[in-house]
């Protein structure tokens, strides 16, 4: 049995096979995901698990380079956009695309892993940066 880090196997999968530039998903329980792209529901119920819970446990794990957002999580949901602010800093974050793109943008992404999260634009793709150099 793994003794640290995370425990679920699909996700913990996911982030060992990841490589330089590839993309993943933290969405909230209303995100579509593109067809022919995997996904790893996390869902109890609305609220649980949290996008902030989720993002907190997947960059503990996870070299991330840039966090692309959606620019309607500004003024839709700012307590997320703090939230990323503070925990990647201002020059990780990429808010150049509206939510429709950012849906497109999804389609590249080697996994959706969705949340309980019930607020809107708490969404975000982490792309994956590297240990070394």
């Amino acid at each position: 049995m793994k003794k640290l880090g995370i425990l679920n196997s699909h996700i913990s999968k996911v982030l060992s096979d990841l490589g330089h530039t590839d993309m993943i998903v933290i969405a909230d329980a209303g995100l579509p995901v593109p067809e022919g792209v995997p996904k790893i529901d996390l869902s109890l119920k609305l609220g649980t698990p949290s996008f902030q819970e989720i993002v907190e446990l997947i960059a503990d794990d996870m070299v991330v380079e840039k966090v692309i957002l959606a620019t309607e999580i500004k003024a839709g949901n700012p307590e997320a956009m703090q939230f990323i602010t503070e925990k990647f800093g201002d020059e990780a974050i990429d808010v150049s695309i509206n939510h429709e793109q950012f849906k497109v943008l999804t389609r590249n992404a080697k996994v959706v892993i969705r949340t309980g999260e019930a607020t809107p634009y708490a969404n975000c793709i982490l792309q994956s940066g590297v240990i070394f150099g």
